[in-house]
């Protein structure tokens, strides 16, 4: 496969701009991590295109200029691990009801089924 000489811009003036379909939250969600994703919701395009930006120079672990697929698939690799650390440490406290940093079984039924107990 051959290399192009010059770089192209991320965002051509004029080019067609990217149209989101019902399923799109998936796709934000997978490339930025659920929170990061809310985030972008609340941004002018403008401001989405410059932090987007600045996440493609950081996902360019080479810095060539250019994502290849292993590069993305390693971003994404680390954005769903961060996500799963996080949602861990959020739903931790939900489980360990008597705050020991464990869960028993009793805790973990409590929790989940709650009232159905």
């Amino acid at each position: 496969l051959g290399k192009p000489t010059a770089r192209q811009e991320r965002a051509r003036p004029g080019a067609a701009q990217h149209e989101d379909r019902p399923g799109f939250q998936y796709d934000h969600e997978a490339f930025l991590g659920k929170e990061e994703a809310r985030s972008f919701d609340q941004l002018s395009p403008e401001e989405s295109r410059e932090r987007l930006g600045k996440i493609v120079d950081r996902i360019d672990d080479n810095k060539d200029g250019y994502i290849t697929t292993e590069e993305l698939k390693t971003w994404i690799k680390r954005v769903q691990k961060r996500y799963i650390y996080e949602n861990v440490a959020k739903v931790w406290k939900d489980y360990d009801l008597n705050k020991d940093d464990k869960i028993a079984w009793e805790e973990y039924k409590q929790a989940t089924y709650g009232y159905y107990l």
